[in-house]
């Protein structure tokens, strides 16, 4: 049994040189995710996107309930926290998330409804496991997540600091302080829509500075990304080298 299982586990997995089964199985889910976005290109339904959702949802399930069955080799020790703690890992919660939109096909359709079938999107996440990129690139996002958090709560502060400044100065263009966030995430990306706009000498200088500072620091997680990036890489030519 154990080593059949061990064997269902290299057929799920990233196929290797000459494995023809996994590599037939890769095909399989990257048509699967490709087909099962195809709905999301469509307005409204028909019989064959509810034929499309049924049958790429019975895929994904299965592909999840075997990656689960699998779990302690996939992390690594036999024991049922295994089981557990693939299930909570992020690639397991969007591989969960793919499946939710099949419950449409079988409940009224309503506002709530219609939201659990935009979770079609989460199964472009599958395809990451079946691109060697796509796998270097999500650990190298895995390795400077504290550096990127850290970004992250910088610019939140920004962007609160700038909504408020402006909020103040231009009481008269912003109906609420949410219409000022709005302005403050807009100008920090440098966008500008347009549709809110400061118009007194102030509020227009916070503007451009907000632009300014926001260029800077919008460009901190590509600096960041990029250097973890190109480290990985390196070490990879190394590894090969060697």
């Amino acid at each position: 049994m154990s080593d059949y299982k061990r064997r269902v586990y290299e057929v799920i997995e990233v196929s290797n040189v000459g494995d023809r089964s996994s590599r037939a199985y890769d095909v399989v889910i990257t048509t699967a995710v490709i087909v099962g976005l195809l709905p999301m290109t469509l307005k409204g339904e028909n019989l064959y996107t509810r034929l499309i959702e049924l049958l790429t949802g019975f895929i994904f399930l299965t592909d999840y309930c075997v990656r689960v069955y699998t779990a302690d080799f996939k992390m690594g020790y036999k024991s049922i926290k295994a089981y557990i703690a693939y299930v909570l890992t992020p690639l397991a919660i969007m591989d969960l998330l793919a499946i939710i939109p099949v419950i449409t096909l079988f409940v009224p359709v309503s506002g709530f409804i219609r939201l659990l079938k935009l979770f079609r999107f989460f199964r472009v996440f599958k395809l990451i496991r079946y691109s060697k990129t796509m796998i270097v690139i999500a650990n190298v996002i895995r390795k400077v997540k504290s550096q990127l958090l850290a970004v992250l709560i910088l610019i939140l502060i920004y962007i609160f600091v700038s909504a408020m400044l402006v909020f103040q100065m231009e009481q008269e263009i912003f109906d609420s302080f949410l219409d000022a966030l709005y302005w403050a995430t807009i100008s920090i990306t440098t966008i500008g829509y347009g549709d809110i706009s400061p118009v007194t000498p102030v509020g227009r200088i916070i503007t451009m500075i907000s632009a300014l500072v926001g260029m800077a620091i919008i460009a901190l997680p590509t600096g960041i990304i990029t250097a973890a990036y190109m480290n990985e890489i390196n070490k990879k030519k190394t590894k090969y080298e060697l």
